[in-house]
């Protein structure tokens, strides 16, 4: 897999969460205002859950970005997703969103579902290039600031990623 730095190229490779990731994680987390900001604990209980995903993407030699989603039946949620700003609009976040997909559709997956926050509109723009549709608005789902949350779906089909 390779990242787009400007003219450069750089490998990045994706990964499973590892316990030793937890700081790196968090404090990527801690950069990026719109992504959920977990505990240290939550991040290290979540990869034993039945049906959780918990990804990073290591490029030079550092986490760059990472994603967190769980498969329930043949609905899968994407939970989180970050990337550090230096590799944001570089490939990064298609990277990850392309991996879990991958992993989740051998598992039955038939479609992933998200919450964004309404007014990011640079991460649904993303989320819509990669064929997420809007599909309803919870209000009042996030906190710190208050704010409603955005609900949006991709099908997956043998032919889509």
């Amino acid at each position: 897999m390779a990242v787009e730095r400007g003219r450069e190229c750089e490998t990045a490779t994706v990964r499973q969460f590892r316990p030793e990731d937890a700081d790196a994680v968090m404090a990527l987390a801690a950069q990026a205002p719109e992504a959920a900001n977990w505990s240290k604990e939550s991040y290290l209980k979540f990869g034993c859950e039945p049906g959780s995903l918990a990804l990073v993407l290591e490029a030079d030699g550092q986490i760059a970005g990472f994603l967190l989603g769980r498969l329930a039946s043949d609905q899968a949620e994407l939970l989180n997703l970050a990337v550090i700003a230096t590799q944001r609009r570089q490939g990064a976040g298609t990277i990850l969103l392309g991996k879990a997909i991958q992993e989740w559709r051998p598992r039955g997956a038939k479609s992933v579902y998200l919450e964004v926050r309404e007014s990011n509109t640079g991460a649904i723009a993303f989320y819509e290039r990669h064929g997420f549709t809007k599909m309803g608005l919870r209000k009042g789902y996030y906190r710190a600031p208050d704010e409603s949350a955005l609900t949006m779906v991709k099908k997956l089909t043998a032919s889509m990623g």
